[in-house]
């Protein structure tokens, strides 16, 4: 497969300082925006993906439309080209597998990361066993405030368009393609400190920070995953120079935790079965 080194990037563009702040801040706001919008929702409020199946090919709509001006400002602020946002598809039909592969990866890395977590905490002293578990039931991802699991059950319409347009469209492509504009807006802004190895990860990490921070509607858990998920698909991103295995990978992440959500109860999912569609 061609997967360039991580140390290989397009040359540096010479962008105005301004422009790229200005790239930046649009992209930023554009996920606290999102997310503060949804924290300031009344609790018994419709989710944002709406209750039947017209609704939710609208909500869909609503929010690509939304995003495509944020971006395309965003983009004519700082003009990356095709490469600086990775758009590039490299690896053929292998990039399918691929990103099946990392999607099962990235469910079992962010379980393993909030066991670690929550070992650390218990061996620590920081919190008991007790105290840990009653922290993880009040903090249960409040997924009701995305989408209706009982419509979902019922509707056959409206859950086949959650696996395909809002898994692989709303939330994978749009996520990638915010997460590859910000990369290239840090990069453009600071050369000398995200144009490295240690650069691009300290990027992924301050994306999954601002992503994480858009999810604090549905709770500290779920920013926390959130944040660990936008991390593993921001490394992915910026391993294989191109933003397609981690498309596939989020959109079969979130179409699995749909699977869930139809099938059993929200309150009893595992740690790590988040969807994510800020």
């Amino acid at each position: 497969m061609d997967v360039s080194p991580p140390s290989e990037l397009p040359p540096v563009r010479t962008v105005s300082r301004w422009r790229s702040w200005l790239s930046l801040a649009l992209l930023t706001g554009y996920v606290l925006a999102v997310g503060l919008l949804a924290l300031s929702r009344p609790e018994h409020q419709a989710p944002v993906l709406s209750r039947s199946s017209p609704g939710l090919l609208i909500a869909a709509g609503a929010e690509l439309a939304i995003f495509g001006m944020v971006f395309a400002f965003a983009w004519l602020a700082s003009r990356p080209s095709w490469d600086d946002l990775l758009l590039r598809w490299r690896g053929g039909f292998r990039v399918v597998p691929l990103g099946i592969a990392y999607s099962i990866a990235l469910r079992l890395s962010v379980a393993i990361v909030m066991i670690i977590i929550s070992t650390a905490l218990i061996a620590s002293g920081a919190m008991s066993t007790e105290s840990l578990q009653e922290f993880f039931r009040a903090n249960q991802p409040r997924t009701e405030t995305i989408v209706d699991p009982s419509t979902m059950r019922n509707d056959p319409i409206y859950f086949l368009l959650m696996l395909t347009v809002i898994s692989f469209v709303v939330a994978g492509l749009r996520e990638e393609l915010w997460r590859s504009a910000f990369f290239s807006g840090l990069r453009a802004l600071a050369p000398a400190l995200f144009n490295s190895v240690k650069g691009q990860i300290a990027a992924a990490a301050v994306a999954a920070i601002v992503f994480g921070v858009g999810h604090l509607a549905m709770g500290w858990l779920a920013v926390v995953m959130a944040a660990l998920l936008g991390f593993g698909l921001g490394t992915i991103m910026l391993l294989h120079r191109s933003i397609w295995p981690a498309v596939i990978a989020h959109g079969l992440f979130d179409a699995t935790t749909f699977v869930l959500l139809r099938s059993i109860d929200t309150t009893k999912l595992l740690t790590g079965s988040l969807p994510h569609v800020f």
